[in-house]
């Protein structure tokens, strides 16, 4: 694939399942061999594993992620993310607060064959934590 396609496939999937939770479209995204470096111990590795970890995050938040930087090389790409999330539901021990947050992240991929085969990611969660700590002690939060 091209660059241009492959922007394309990660900026669809970003949108699609991260976003949508439209996880009937995840072998359209995921390689059969897909492995996911990033999910928490004890959680599969492969698509089902990705569709745990979304589903958890969503029951503690309302989320959007944004990528505001693709850099695409080859059958690699790293995307700049921001999240912007609403505190609906307990995360790290903090009851649901409503307190909107926005932190930033990396993802990396891995394509083949016009699917990602692998995926890791960087999410900055103690500026969320922050966040929400903030607004809970009555203090504005950081942004």
């Amino acid at each position: 694939m091209d660059t241009q396609s492959n922007a394309a496939l990660i900026s669809a999937f970003i949108d699609n399942i991260w976003n949508k939770q439209h996880f009937h479209l995840l072998h359209q995204y995921l390689h059969p061999s897909f492995t996911d470096h990033s999910l928490p111990p004890g959680m599969p590795t492969n698509g089902h594993g990705l569709q745990q970890w979304i589903e958890a995050t969503g029951r503690s938040f309302d989320h959007k992620t944004a990528i505001t930087e693709l850099i695409i090389e080859d059958a690699r790409a790293v995307a700049l993310i921001e999240m912007h999330l609403t505190h609906t539901g307990q995360w790290r021990g903090l009851e649901a607060s409503g307190t909107d947050v926005v932190t930033t992240g990396y993802r990396y991929f891995k394509l083949q064959d016009g699917r990602i085969i692998e995926h890791r990611a960087l999410i900055d969660g103690q500026t969320i934590e922050n966040q929400i700590k903030s607004v809970a002690h009555g203090c504005k939060a950081h942004r």
